[in-house]
């Protein structure tokens, strides 16, 4: 057999379904080592001067609130040089420091949803840091997974393919087996943030939606996961929505469950371009329903956080890029933005983020540093962006 005929050896259908076989399996197998049952994933803990930094307050504060002995002491480290507190006993604090910017009364909590048509772009990552580093602020948060690959519910250490059953999903909610949300909801190993799974078998939503619609021209086929989380609304603070890397009916129910949209972009072509396509084809989707169906809805905020800046080497192309993203999307392009670095590479690489992380595990504790600061600096922006959309209801 020549090199030619070599390369273009036939691959039959059935080579490509072994290699699927394979390829599953290996993932499985990886994902098995990282998240075995003695490999666990744990929140982190925090020492006293993270936690006045939690609590936006001195270190000596803490110390001195420790004498009245009316919150959590924590326990000393193994060391005993170190007062560790655990994430739970950290927001007893943080919610004592920051009442004032936690949800008020009788308010609902406010959905946003993370959205972008292409993947790689941080998507995924994106809603699992805000949602940890918005519960580390205090909040109350659910998380739903509504991408059939599960990305988003492997970073929480459960295994989509043998770990999620469908009734950890929303997908009775999209077949209308279930009304509400709520029977979904599963803790997890991050105290005050809870979950609502993803596996390969959500993909049935994308058939099972479009079919009630025929059979009921009534039907609402956008509005079913708005309805269906009316009653977590009361329950908790803040709920992200990580939507599939498509304009699916699953992310459009996402998207009209909303509050607010954010779109995690990097500064490339590719990723502009999609981003161009993906707001084109939901304006069109859009403009169809208040044609045909008279739907009106509003947002309370739409952004862009630019991902994936690398922090060297920034050249004229990639600055040009960051220019037009800031020219399409005046107004909406948050200030904070996120950088390429080893130490978000190396959080990925454990099926971690940068806040399960600590920089005693980096090489670099500079590029923790760094990217942790982006992160807390993005959360900000977006609690900002919350507390807004509260006073809007309590305007209303």
């Amino acid at each position: 057999m020549t090199i030619l005929q070599e390369i273009l050896k036939p691959e039959s259908l059935a080579s490509i379904m072994e290699q699927a076989d394979r390829a599953e399996f290996l993932m499985e197998a990886v994902r098995g080592k990282l998240l075995a049952p003695e490999n666990k994933k744990e929140a982190p803990r925090f020492n006293a001067t993270q936690l006045a930094a939690l609590c936006d307050v001195d270190r000596n504060a803490i110390s001195y609130r420790l004498t009245k002995g009316d919150l959590p002491k924590g326990v000393m480290n193994e060391s005993g040089n170190r007062r560790e507190f655990s994430l739970e006993e950290a927001q007893v604090w943080v919610r004592e420091y920051r009442a004032k910017f936690l949800k008020p009364p009788k308010a609902d909590a406010v959905c946003i949803a993370v959205a972008n048509f292409k993947g790689g772009v941080g998507k995924t990552t994106t809603t699992m840091t805000l949602a940890q580093g918005l519960s580390c602020k205090g909040h109350k948060v659910l998380v739903v997974d509504c991408d059939p690959q599960g990305s988003l519910t492997t970073l929480f250490g459960i295994l989509p393919a043998t770990e999620v059953r469908e009734e950890d999903t929303i997908l009775p909610v999209c077949v209308g087996a279930e009304q509400s949300i709520t029977p979904a909801i599963r803790k997890s190993y991050w105290h005050g943030m809870d979950v609502v799974s993803a596996a390969p078998l959500l993909y049935a939503a994308e058939f099972t939606l479009p079919s009630r619609q025929m059979k009921d021209d009534s039907f609402k086929f956008w509005d079913v996961l708005n309805v269906a989380l009316d009653e977590a609304r009361s329950e908790y603070d803040i709920i992200l929505l990580d939507t599939p890397p498509s304009l699916s009916y699953v992310t459009i129910n996402a998207i009209f469950a909303s509050d607010g949209l954010l779109m995690p972009l990097p500064p490339n072509a590719l990723a502009v371009a999609s981003a161009a396509q993906f707001w084109r084809l939901f304006s069109d989707l859009a403009g169809g329903l208040v044609e045909q169906r008279g739907v009106t809805k509003e947002f309370d905020f739409v952004r862009v956080l630019v991902t994936q800046v690398k922090t060297r080497g920034n050249d004229d192309a990639t600055m040009a890029i960051k220019d037009w993203i800031h020219k399409t999307y005046e107004g909406k392009v948050m200030s904070a933005e996120i950088p390429e670095t080893k130490a978000t590479e190396t959080s990925a690489a454990s099926f971690g983020t940068i806040y399960d992380e600590s920089s005693k595990s980096m090489i670099d504790p500079r590029t923790y540093k760094r990217a942790i600061s982006a992160y807390d600096q993005a959360t900000d922006q977006i609690e900002a962006l919350v507390r807004a959309s509260w006073q809007r209801q309590q305007a209303e």
